[in-house]
């Protein structure tokens, strides 16, 4: 007797899962590009507007006279935050910049009794070497930047005051010096700070740009560890970045000290917190791996416009430049957010 086998249906196939249709190439490419362009040069346009405005509210403010000062004043900030730029973009900070720069005014006054040389290149070799301590205890210590310049920003303040007797000396660059013509003079009416400011910046852009060690702090910024196994050498470049931030900090209290033709003790404070807002304001992210030396330059104009023009205002005073930097960062922040998110997303 033949038995009859029950017929069994062959299950259904699983329909596939139709993957997320995203927008077409060139619209994502247009998206990606308009954000990497507002990261980049959006303070820029912001920098253009405020000029813009500011020259027609106050007709002083387009004066020649007055963007000499405007860009003298931003000159000492700008050559510090040109090392602040680079810090940042390896992931790290550097708080002591500040009283480096007031240090290194006061050795470079002190020695310029001694020449033009010895005020420029003593207080080279101090601030880079407070560099050099940062970036070993950071790079080989495994110490973390905020606490170790933080300790720095207290010693080099200890120096100074210690040099200074508290204070109570001031030291004066001796008249007609070369050393206070590197301050005081000036090309087609613009000091040589301007002028060598410029300089730096040119060059830092090409080394971000055109050399390894420029592609190397990108990497290092956007990942440690994947930096290491790459083969590339960490530690080497954040001890470099750190002593770059230290000896510009000294050459730009130096060049401080040739303007004002002393040492001034009360310099400095404050200025590492300037310095990180012109490096934010400019595009370059708290956490590393992206900026541009473009930008950290149109940050500190930009807070060198809003000075002055609380200046032209005259009834405010300077404590509304803080309200006011302070507002730009927050904003600079939360529109970085937004930027790197709509970057992922697309």
């Amino acid at each position: 007797m033949n038995e009859t086998k029950p017929v069994t249906a062959a299950p259904a196939p699983v329909p596939a899962k139709t993957p997320a249709v995203r927008p077409a190439g060139p619209q994502r490419t247009g998206r990606l590009r308009v954000a990497e362009l507002l990261q980049r040069q959006g303070v820029l346009a912001v920098l253009l507007t405020v000029v813009i405005a500011a020259s027609f509210i106050y007709p002083t403010f387009a004066s020649l006279d007055n963007a000499r000062g405007v860009t003298i004043q931003a000159s000492f900030l700008a050559v510090v935050a040109l090392g602040m730029t680079m810090v940042i973009i390896t992931g790290g900070i550097d708080l002591s910049v500040g009283s480096v720069f007031a240090l290194g005014g006061v050795i470079a006054a002190w020695a310029s009794q001694y020449g033009f040389l010895a005020a420029l290149l003593l207080p080279l070799v101090v601030c880079g070497g407070i560099g050099l301590l940062n970036g070993l205890l950071i790079a080989r210590g495994n110490m973390a930047p905020f606490i170790v310049t933080l300790a720095t920003l207290l010693g080099a303040r200890g120096l100074l005051l210690a040099l200074t007797d508290e204070g109570a000396t001031t030291y004066l660059v001796p008249k007609d010096s070369a050393f206070g013509e590197l301050g005081q003079g000036s090309v087609w009416g613009f000091g040589y700070p301007i002028v060598i400011a410029l300089v730096l910046f040119g060059a830092g852009g090409l080394v971000l740009q055109r050399t390894s060690f420029g592609q190397t702090l990108f990497a290092v910024g956007g990942s440690s560890d994947a930096a290491t196994l790459m083969g590339l050498p960490v530690a080497r470049t954040k001890i470099l970045v750190y002593t770059l931030s230290g000896l510009l900090a000294g050459l730009a209290g130096a060049l401080n000290a040739a303007r004002l033709s002393s040492g001034v003790t009360i310099v400095g404070v404050g200025m590492e917190l300037d310095a990180i807002s012109a490096v934010v304001i400019g595009g370059t992210l708290l956490v590393g791996g992206a900026g541009s030396i473009s930008g950290t330059l149109w940050g500190v104009l930009l807070l060198a416009v809003i000075q002055n023009l609380i200046n032209q205002i005259g009834s405010l005073n300077s404590s509304y430049q803080s309200v006011v930097s302070g507002g730009f960062l927050v904003v600079v922040v939360v529109a970085q957010r937004y930027l790197a998110r709509s970057r992922r997303s697309t």
